[in-house]
Parts: structure tokens; sequence; C-alpha cells
């Protein structure tokens, strides 16, 4: 069964998500949508409504389903899943969950890793994000929350361009670009940024496995991190980061690589300690992975302390075979995380060999 694609739009206050889904739901490319609007949400959308199709649900004009969120976010969408096998709401394709201005996005990334309906029914279909063009450097230093809305996006959409300077404008994407350097970066109103762009983001698909997977990681766009071999765990505070940019965003965006086939127990539990022990400053994680005795390469992707499971590709995309791991963090050291790499593959690499000797 086809898994559906779930796409989070988060912003932090007035940076216009609320114009933009508005004006995505006028168009046909939400007519077979389902939007989860949160209790706290800034959306209107009485004038689109016409009938009513459970407590919680309405019909708007054009098909899409609409509803609000007063519970658990994996509860609404368990619910909603199962009134549409009921078909006590129109079929739809894709789910919008539309967030407050305040939300902290990996909470809810962690909700749909960690419960089983959603993994079995429903897949990441990137996060949105959009940034005010004019206030979006004022909210970036003052809320913590603006910056790790950006730091976890899949694609960033500057809004109210047209009330900004150049000189605005360009002080913001760079700003954005040194706090996420991977995530899609457009502004509101350019030609790519039609509805069916907007929508389709570029998180990794699972199920299907069609998506570029280079375009996915774009590895090449973050700091490279060098890996020092055999030298140990470091002594140093290992949430006391050396990637805080000049703003003080906290946020460091490396990527770590490999160049020979790695145990896949020793990376798994490099992984889980650093989920376990630093789970919170983990913003996302995802990659590429050359596995001992594998021919074909594993994905990974995780926020916080949770993954999806890992998952199998077809081939190594265009003959290239290396191991890539990305991360966006806040307040770790880039070092630290290397080298607990390092620590838990030399471990099993170690285990195994003794293991063959005997």
């Amino acid at each position: 069964m086809e898994k559906i694609p779930l796409t989070v739009l988060t912003g932090f206050l007035g940076s216009g998500k609320t114009t933009l889904l508005n004006g995505l739901l006028k168009t046909p490319a939400l007519a077979d949508s389902a939007v989860l609007i949160n209790e706290f949400g800034e959306i209107a959308l009485d004038h689109y409504l016409i009938e009513a199709a459970t407590d919680s649900a309405v019909v708007l004009d054009n098909g899409c389903i609409c509803c609000t969120v007063r519970g658990a976010l994996s509860g609404a969408l368990r619910s909603l899943f199962w009134q549409r096998n009921d078909k006590k709401v129109p079929y739809f394709k894709r789910v919008i969950i539309e967030t407050t201005g305040l939300a902290d996005p990996a909470p809810i990334l962690h909700d749909l890793l960690s419960h089983p309906t959603m993994l079995q029914h429903y897949r990441l279909a990137g996060v949105i994000v959009c940034v005010d063009g004019l206030f979006g450097a004022e909210q970036l230093d003052r809320h913590t929350e603006a910056v790790k809305q950006a730091a976890v996006a899949d694609r960033i959409l500057i809004t109210k361009t047209d009330l900004a300077t150049t000189n605005q404008i360009d002080a913001l994407r760079t700003r954005l670009r040194e706090i996420n350097p991977g995530a899609d970066l457009s502004r509101t109103g350019e030609e790519n940024c039609d509805a069916q762009a907007i929508l389709d983001a570029v998180a990794y698909d699972s199920l299907s496995k069609t998506l570029d997977v280079q375009q996915w990681l774009k590895a090449e766009t973050y700091r490279r991190v060098q890996v020092r071999r055999g030298v140990g765990l470091s002594k140093k505070a290992m949430l006391l980061t050396e990637e805080i940019n000049r703003h003080g965003d906290h946020i460091g965006a490396f990527c770590i690589t490999f160049n020979e086939p790695l145990p896949w127990n020793g990376l798994l539990l490099a992984l889980e300690m650093l989920a376990m022990v630093c789970g919170e400053h983990l913003l996302r994680i995802k990659g590429i992975i050359d596995v001992e005795g594998e021919d074909k390469p594993r994905v990974i992707h995780g926020v916080q302390h949770m993954f999806f499971p890992s998952s199998t590709l077809a081939r190594w995309p265009d003959d290239w075979r290396e191991t890539k791991l990305v991360f966006i963090v806040r307040d770790m050291d880039a070092e630290f995380v290397a080298q607990t790499l390092d620590h838990f593959i030399e471990a099993a690499k170690n285990k195994t060999q003794q293991e063959m000797a005997n």
C-alpha cells in the first residue's frame, strides 16, 4: 500500500505561512489534500467552508479537507486515515500540517517518527518553512524557535520580498545558508514556487526511492569534517560547539565522510549513543552508507532521538561509493561527533577481527 505523503508547513509568527496556505488551498494541487491546523493556528478558512464532514473536519469548496488538531498529532492523523478508509471524509492523497508560529518542529517530526501508525500509513514529504523577508533576520536574532525552524527545513520560502530591500534579502539568504546549507531556498512568487513544487519538497521517500539521493543529501554544501581515525573519544565538552556563527545561532551544519565500508552495527551503536546522550541537540541527520559486506547503499534519516527505518537503494548514485553523513546540530562540537563515530566503528572492526582470529 502506498504511503500518504505528509508535508509540515511552519514559520515564525507573521512569516506569511497563512497567506501561503490560503493561496495554495485555492489551487487544483490541493484538491485531494487534507490540512491539519492545530488549535492555535492563525489561518481563517471560514469563507471556504461548505459542509461539515465530522465534528472536527470540514470540506472546502475545492474538495480539500480541513481539520483542527486539539490533541496529539498522531491521534489526529490516525483518526483521519480511518475516516478516509471508512469514506466518512473524501479520499485524500496528501496531508499538510500547519504549525503555530512559535512551534518547534523537531518534536512534531519526532512524533511522526515514533508512532507505528505514522510509519505504516504516512511518509514525510518535507518540511517547508516561511521566513519573513522584512523581519526574518531580527526574528532569528531573538527567537530560538525561528532558528530551529530554519535548521530542520527541506525548503525555505522567503516571504514579503516586495517590502524588503535587496540588501535585506541578500543578507537574510546568507544567514539562512549558514544555518541550513542544504535547504532549497526560494522567494515566494518566483516561478519555481508553484504549488506542486512547494508541496513536493526534497525529503527522501524510503518507499519509492525515486528521489535523486545526491539532491536530497546535498553533502557538498556542508562543511566537511575530517575523521581522525583511532584517536579515541574527545575529552572536550561535547556540547561546546565551534560552529557558532557570528549571529550566535548555535547551529552547526557539517558532513562527515568515510572512504571505506563501515560495520553496520558499529555505526548504529554510535548513532544510538549520540541520540541517547545528545538527542535534543541533534536537529537533523541524514546520510548514505557504504556497509561492509553489502553491494547496495543504505539510507538513514533521523530527527533528535528518533530515526526512520533504514532503507536500501537499488544502486549507488552515479557510481560514487562513499559514506556521507550530514548533521545539523545545536550546541554540539563537530569533532566530538566525528570521534564518537570513529570510536564505535573501530570497536566493531576490532571485534570482528578478533572473532575471525578465534
